[in-house]
């Protein structure tokens, strides 16, 4: 039978091992909601926010959104948002977001996802009822991207919530999941062992232990399939099995040490303490920061005490004494330094913390021995809470004084324009209002013309389309005539009669082309139009460059002065707030070195009484 501690340590290990996704990538043609994912993608959660909801904001504030280029994702950012507020551990706001697009009017496939999203976050807050309702609300078609993942997270609340039954259902259905290859056949095999189908469980972890895989994240769940297979066939006293599977673990990989320590013991329970040796010695040369590794630097001795080779165990005793008293230093000068306040700035430091593996860079940090034990620090969720929220809380404070030094460069940048539009605005000014005039009279013209042409319309005009040779000549015709009719030449009415027939010739060609010139009249309107529309952008484009000017120095001034307290008193409030965490992250380290502390006077008390003991046994032995 297996242990309940063993299966309860077993049960969290499977609830929590759910993958963690990234946000949809696609070929945008928005840039700033590109932009935001580029930060999320690479874990810069709060400059992704602050980008996209300012973008997400400027889009509900325009005239006509359906024209923004946003508009085709905004769906996906809204969900964006939600995943990106949970990823900085904003549960609550993100939780709020995805229920507002849950509620509102979506499309099946949108309202499922984000019916999904929303119970991630529920899971994540240890809120599985919750978690399961929100899956509940699934109906109709799934999105295929996230259809395993909504199964996985099912059977994972199921577990969760001890119905372990439910969970295997699941489960059963997603072993040819490409995404979720390792983790949900090590969840199987979990569910299996909760429901007491102990043979099966046995077997599904053994295939879970055997998957094929060359990426890290699934290496290591093969990992902990071995690893708890064999700690599962070891505790039923099946030796050589759990020998097999313990094999299996990875050398280098996160489960080694413990997989070496459960080997020795599997061989030393089935009195094979030869080869016990083996896997505890290797165990015992690695860094001494792993209880593991305290254990194996008992164990060793202890298996070749049970060889009568005591001699060699009082060694190793010896051994484990000094180490263990070596150990016990240095976790005394890692508290006295965290109490000197040397830990929090050795978590500020920003080069290291700009490598992925900061936190094992930290540990290897000559001058810095508060840091030694980190790795072993962060198994504490406490511990891990805590330092999160202090790094978020520095990072904060330092976005802070960089936007307070931003504000001062606000200052100094509307200056420099005031200084250089100022003395040239007043000419600008002149000349704007010249051509200002110039412009409505020409708008005032082409009013005119249209209104004349839009009445010959209804009311014929022929003279009107006149053109300006025959104007003259209507003109040196009335003349010709005003003279003659003063004039007591013999040959006037001859002369009034020619006249009189080149007058009609002119009407004649005025009236029979009034169809013609007034066509002609309009296509000419139309081509001042153009010229118009081009005058006017002109014009407009002047104004707005005119008010952009004036807009670029005016009117800053409250604007700053209210932003410049507003970050001065959020930067009091973050520091205090940072003060106060990071003595909360103090006093969590203090507390987990001195668990240490304890356990390494353990050890160091059972290896003397062990070492006396040994050198007894030894100088007997040598006396015989």
């Amino acid at each position: 039978m297996f242990s309940r501690r063993t299966i309860r340590s077993l049960l969290i290990a499977g609830a929590t091992l759910l993958p963690v996704g990234s946000a949809a990538s696609a070929d945008l043609e928005d840039p700033y909601f590109g932009e935001a994912l580029f930060h999320a993608y690479q874990a810069q959660f709060f400059e992704a926010l602050e980008r996209l909801d300012t973008e997400i904001g400027q889009h509900y504030g325009v005239d006509e959104p359906e024209l923004d280029s946003l508009h085709p994702y905004i769906d996906h950012a809204e969900f964006s948002v939600g995943d990106f507020e949970l990823d900085y551990r904003m549960h609550n706001r993100a939780g709020r977001a995805i229920r507002a697009i849950l509620e509102g009017k979506v499309e099946e496939p949108v309202r499922n996802e984000a019916a999904f999203r929303l119970a991630k976050i529920h899971f994540q807050k240890d809120q599985p009822e919750e978690a399961l309702l929100a899956l509940d609300a699934i109906t109709g078609r799934i999105p295929e991207e996230i259809r395993d993942d909504v199964d996985f997270l099912r059977a994972n609340i199921y577990l969760a919530t001890n119905r372990p039954a439910d969970a295997v259902d699941v489960l059963r259905d997603l072993q040819d999941s490409e995404d979720l290859k390792g983790f949900s056949r090590y969840n199987f095999g979990i569910a299996l062992l909760q429901d007491g189908r102990n043979q099966e469980a046995v077997r599904e972890l053994d295939r879970a232990g055997q998957v094929a895989a060359a990426d890290p994240v699934t290496l290591a769940i093969r990992d902990k399939s071995n690893l708890v297979l064999g700690t599962l066939q070891s505790e039923a006293s099946e030796f050589g099995s759990a020998q097999l599977s313990l094999d299996r673990v990875r050398l280098d990989g996160p489960f080694s040490n413990q997989a070496l320590l459960r080997a020795g013991w599997a061989e030393a329970s089935a009195e094979n303490f030869e080869r016990a040796l083996v896997p505890w010695s290797i165990l015992a040369q690695r860094e001494p920061t792993d209880t593991a590794v305290y254990e194996a630097m008992l164990a060793l001795p202890y298996a070749y005490s049970q060889l009568n080779v005591h001699g060699r165990a009082a060694v190793l005793y010896e051994q484990a004494v000094e180490t263990f008293g070596n150990e016990l230093d240095k976790v005394k000068a890692s508290i006295d330094s965290i109490q000197l306040g040397g830990f929090l700035e050795a978590l500020a430091r920003e080069e290291i913390r700009q490598d992925r593996d900061w936190v094992v860079r930290l540990r290897s940090l000559p001058e810095a021995p508060e840091t030694f034990y980190l790795l072993s620090l962060m198994a504490s969720h406490d511990f891990q809470t805590s330092l999160q929220n202090y790094l978020d809380l520095e990072d904060l404070r330092s976005k802070l004084v960089s936007w307070q030094r931003s504000l001062d460069s606000f200052e100094d940048i509307v200056r420099l324009r005031q200084a250089y539009y100022e003395p040239l605005l007043p000419e600008i000014d002149r000349q704007f209002r010249k051509l200002d005039a110039q412009v409505r009279l020409r708008q005032e013209q082409r009013k005119y013309i249209d209104q004349r042409l839009q009445h010959m319309l209804v009311v014929p005009s022929p003279e009107a389309l006149a053109t300006s040779e025959e104007r003259q000549i209507e003109a040196r015709l009335e003349q010709l005539e005003a003279g003659l009719r003063k004039s007591n030449d013999p040959r006037a009415e001859v002369l009034q009669r020619r006249i009189a027939r080149l007058r009609g010739a002119l009407t004649w060609n005025v009236e029979t082309q009034y169809d013609r010139r007034l066509t002609e009249a309009h296509e000419h309107l139309r081509e001042l139009n153009e010229d118009m529309e081009t005058l006017t952008a002109q014009y407009d484009a002047f104004v707005r460059a005119r008010q952009a000017a004036t807009h670029s120095y005016v009117g800053y001034e409250i604007p700053i002065n209210r932003l410049r307290v507003r970050a001065a008193e959020a930067l009091e409030r973050m520091e205090r707030l940072t003060a106060q965490q990071g003595h909360v992250l103090e006093a969590v380290a203090i507390n987990e070195l001195n668990g240490r502390r304890e356990h390494l006077e353990a050890y160091q008390n059972q290896a003397r009484f062990a070492f006396a003991d040994s050198y007894d046994r030894a100088a007997k032995a040598q006396a015989r």
